[in-house]
């Protein structure tokens, strides 16, 4: 089967949640409330929203970056075996730089 490939539409983008880890280098476990999923990859956006006007409002991140997410939100799309959550722009925090 061929795996499929979703492209947002508007202003969303489609993001793949990194999975922080459950235990320090030490080998200390973390308690499940300190490792929430709150960054992600940005895997697809969309060409973004329109103004008034007619103008392409572009959206503000690019495939591949590393984003900052809120705690709650998005809307869970499954596609084959993996889990992604799609987004508007707007609703992302911020880009996480390393």
């Amino acid at each position: 089967m061929a795996s499929k490939r979703l492209l947002p539409t508007l202003n969303r983008v489609l993001i793949e949640k990194i999975a922080q880890p459950s235990k320090t280098n030490a080998g200390i476990l973390l308690p499940e409330s300190s490792t929430k999923l709150n960054s992600g990859k940005v895997v697809a956006v969309g060409p973004g929203a329109r103004d008034r006007s007619g103008n392409v409002i572009p959206v503000a991140v690019k495939e591949g970056e590393t984003v900052l997410l809120p705690d709650y939100g998005g809307t869970q799309v499954k596609l084959g075996e993996k889990e992604f959550f799609l987004y508007r722009d707007e609703d992302i925090l911020g880009i996480l730089h390393e």
